[in-house]
């Protein structure tokens, strides 16, 4: 029962994040985090968003905004660097909670507005930022969100880029957690790899069903699924942080 949980959860927050490319990992995340420990669940949806986002990747390739790339990649590299020069453990409840709350001040402070990953220095504190995130709690899609919002990028422009870089940072992650971090339990292989090909199905279900939005539409439902989202991290996160 646990196993068809975990496999539909794959497929249908594939599904959503292939549609606004955004979303299904963190939904992912909450149910592992819930069966697994953090440890594991970290490796688990390391495998598996790492195939849902390189799938789409892939199915989008053409799209993919390359030069934002090398700036990014070094803002990664640091985050990188960082955390395996000092083995960091994370608290994943304060770190939801931090991820919750940074949308909501994106949406509150203008100032926070003029983000835009498409700008070099931009394109360095994101990869620095996202990369943290993703190594320290496990997911950063609001984080990341927030620096395409504001950008003329086209809707698959933006799915296709955000991709390809959390392919790498979720590769990163699921190496940390493999190399460094010991875990206590772990999904049999043949769940792991039913998850990864259901990542790659609802992953394709999704960016075919991308067709239906313009792009006007695409950035409204991006905008409140952000926010959504981020209060779900808010609410996980504080229950976490009481609960312990």
């Amino acid at each position: 029962m646990l196993f068809a949980v975990i496999l539909l959860s794959v497929f249908f927050t594939s599904l959503l994040s292939g549609v606004l490319g955004m979303a299904g990992g963190i939904i992912l995340m909450a149910i592992l985090v819930s069966t697994l420990s953090v440890s594991s669940a970290m490796i688990a949806h390391g495998l598996v968003q790492a195939t849902a986002n390189g799938s789409r990747a892939a199915f989008l390739r053409r799209h993919i905004q390359w030069s934002i790339l090398p700036a990014y990649l070094l803002g990664a590299s640091f985050a990188t660097g960082l955390f395996v020069s000092l083995t960091l453990v994370p608290d994943v409840s304060m770190i939801l909670i931090c991820i919750g709350l940074f949308p909501w001040i994106a949406r509150l402070l203008p100032s926070m507005k003029g983000l835009n990953i498409t700008h070099k220095g931009t394109a360095i504190f994101c990869g620095t930022l996202v990369t943290g995130a993703q190594l320290f709690a496990g997911v950063s899609g609001p984080l990341l969100d927030i620096f395409y919002l504001n950008t003329p990028l086209t809707r698959y422009e933006i799915i296709a880029t955000k991709a390809f870089t959390q392919t790498l940072g979720h590769i990163l992650k699921t190496i940390y957690y493999t190399l460094i971090v010991q875990f206590s339990d772990s999904l049999p292989v043949w769940v792991l790899i039913l998850a990864m090909a259901s990542a790659v199905l609802g992953t394709r279900v999704g960016t075919r069903l991308v067709d239906r939005f313009s792009d006007a539409q695409f950035r409204n439902y991006s905008g409140v699924a952000i926010l959504v989202i981020g209060t779900i991290c808010l609410i996980r996160g504080i229950t976490g942080l009481y609960a312990s």
